[in-house]
């Protein structure tokens, strides 16, 4: 049981308006600095999921040519890559600075409608921060998966021999792997931002009971 846990014990155990006012008091500056860690924390992971992706991407493009020559025969040409490129990491940075902007709210913050204001903003850009790259990784295996299938000219001839049937069932057990794959995505988002949110609902909880 933390220092929050036994306050709260403590001022659920009084019953008097002054001790109930004093206990809220303490109660308060706890949930203030919990959350302002929580989103902190928040703001550095999605930083380090930032970098990560761009030198998960980078690295190949840069150092292999044929991967270099597939991305660009999926795209049409580099110059569509270098835009996707940009647009991408500026949605993600976009959304870096959303968190940190609730971090920094939270952080001088002296009220708890507001804190519980900017609670709610951090839920928001999380849950979007989230659907936005399910999105980006179905949609990049889909363009990868129609490359494979009609114009890689490696593989496309192959496919090309397939029945109707054949077809068919490769494509199912395909969009069934793109799904697996994009489930994988959204547990470790889960495991990741998943705990870290629901500590915050828990402290916006705790500011409704003190707002009550």
């Amino acid at each position: 049981m933390d220092e929050l846990d036994l306050l709260k014990k403590d001022w659920q155990s009084k019953n008097t308006s002054k001790e109930q006012q004093f206990s809220s008091k303490d109660i308060y500056p706890m949930l203030l600095k919990k959350s302002s860690s929580i989103v902190k924390t928040l703001y550095y992971i999605s930083i380090a999921e930032l970098v990560f992706w761009i030198v998960i991407n980078s690295v190949p493009y840069f150092s292999s040519e044929k991967y270099r020559e597939d991305i660009e025969a999926i795209y049409g040409n580099s110059a569509t890559v270098l835009i996707i490129t940009i647009l991408s990491i500026a949605i993600v940075i976009l959304f870096v600075y959303l968190l940190y902007k609730s971090y920094k709210s939270i952080s001088v913050t002296d009220s708890a409608k507001q804190l519980m204001e900017s609670i709610l903003k951090t839920r928001k850009v999380i849950k979007y921060y989230v659907i936005y790259n399910l999105v980006v990784a179905f949609l990049s295996m889909a363009f990868g998966l129609y490359y494979t299938v009609y114009r890689n000219p490696d593989i496309a001839p192959q496919f090309a021999e397939f029945s109707d049937k054949q077809m068919l069932i490769t494509l199912l057990i395909m969009i069934l792997v793109i799904a697996a794959f994009v489930f994988v995505f959204w547990v470790i988002y889960q495991l990741i931002y998943g705990i870290l949110l629901r500590r915050l609902n828990r402290n916006y909880n705790e500011l409704k009971k003190l707002e009550a």
